[in-house]
């Protein structure tokens, strides 16, 4: 009987292994893009955060536009910026634009870069909230994807 206890206990703990890794690989990069964003950017996992970016969509013509991000935890739940610093580097076949963000607001870091909003933007950020390290986070800001009933009726 031994042998088979110890080939159930090792089946358990394959079993619990597998599912916990399972659902940790279920937190990748991607993930935020199936769910709607709060402030209608394009939102992306980083150490314990969640960063929204949030661009001008609006213009094909590079000119100095804001750049807001949105910093909560992974349930949702607002965090303080206030002594958070950071940039953000857009990048698109024509250029490359900087800007510093800076704390404007409960949740929320703000900046003003030269960008033109075409489809092959893409965006680097970099953020150091008060007594952390930095996170990193890498955006495609102009294929953010929609809320699943923006483009069609029923």
């Amino acid at each position: 009987m031994y042998p088979l206890t110890r080939l159930s206990a090792l089946l358990t703990v394959s079993l619990a292994l597998t599912l916990g890794s399972a659902a940790a690989l279920a937190h990748g990069d991607t993930t935020p893009d199936t769910m709607k964003s709060a402030h209608g950017g394009q939102a992306r996992m980083a150490g314990t955060y969640y960063f929204e970016l949030v661009v001008e969509k609006n213009t094909q013509e590079a000119k100095d536009k804001p750049v807001q991000v949105y910093v909560t935890d992974h349930a949702g739940t607002k965090l303080s910026t206030a002594g958070a610093t950071g940039t953000v580097t857009l990048l698109s076949r024509k250029s490359k634009a900087t800007a510093t963000l800076l704390p404007d607001g409960d949740n929320r870091l703000k900046g003003v870069a030269n960008y033109a909003s075409t489809p092959d933007l893409k965006a680097v950020l970099s953020i150091t909230m008060p007594g952390k390290q930095p996170e990193q986070a890498r955006f495609t800001p102009m294929s953010a994807s929609k809320d699943g009933h923006t483009d069609h009726t029923h």
